[in-house]
């Protein structure tokens, strides 16, 4: 008798687990989007000074003596957000000849220039021609990517629901209840802009002309992902 009861609740057991692995019925996955092209508002320009010297100290005051004076010409014009002024790489390393023996030293320094304010920014970096341009960059503020994520997510989500409306009709169900779902973004991949080279054309022809810079274009999307439960 025992024997027959523990068999009975075994298979009870059994059963049970069985349904709570069974899959759910009527789950659809399915994901929507929504994308927008923006175009770049946040400027980055790195500068860069560089020296040699026989010996490391030498090298060191060089490249001091020249960042202090573009620290002090380009705080002149900073402005929260519009150009914001930051010291880059600072590096002093030894200079070997062919033997393989130190004959001098060099070294670089760098400063970066920052900020939504792009006349600012390029008048800045035309005054500052003791120094080079080695790299402009342009990308999103963090405000604007905001503003357009915020916009983007509630097309996307609305888009979701839409489209699971559309699903219940379809298969002849009554509506549908949300199941995981996740939302995400991209980033957008602009368009790059060689002006490198034209901005050192122009900065050796005229030393205290604005630096050309054009910015790019690209596309951000937000993508809603996930399931929905069909109710009959």
């Amino acid at each position: 008798m025992t024997g027959a009861l523990l068999a009975a609740t075994l298979a009870l057991t059994a059963t049970a687990s069985h349904a709570d692995t069974a899959p759910p019925q009527n789950v659809v996955r399915f994901s929507t989007s929504a994308t927008q092209e923006v175009t770049q508002d946040l400027l980055s320009i790195t500068l860069q000074a560089t020296r040699e010297g026989s010996q490391a100290a030498e090298v060191q005051a060089g490249l001091k003596q020249v960042m202090e004076a573009a620290l002090a010409e380009a705080r002149k014009t900073a402005q929260a957000q519009g150009m914001e002024v930051r010291t880059g790489a600072f590096s002093v390393q030894p200079r070997y000849n062919s033997t393989g023996r130190i004959n001098g030293w060099q070294g670089f320094a760098q400063l970066i220039l920052e900020g939504t304010d792009i006349a600012r920014i390029t008048q800045a970096t035309g005054r500052l021609n003791q120094l080079n341009v080695i790299n402009v960059n342009y990308g999103l503020s963090r405000a604007l990517r905001e503003q357009y994520e915020s916009s983007l997510t509630s097309q996307a989500i609305a888009r979701f629901k839409t489209r699971a409306s559309q699903i219940a009709s379809d298969f002849g169900m009554k509506g549908f209840t949300l199941g995981e779902v996740a939302v995400s973004s991209t980033d957008p991949g602009f368009e790059p802009r060689p002006y490198l080279a034209k901005a050192m054309a122009m900065r050796a022809e005229a030393a205290d002309a604005p630096l050309p810079v054009e910015p790019g274009k690209g596309v951000l999307s937000v993508t809603v992902n996930g399931q929905v439960n069909l109710t009959p």
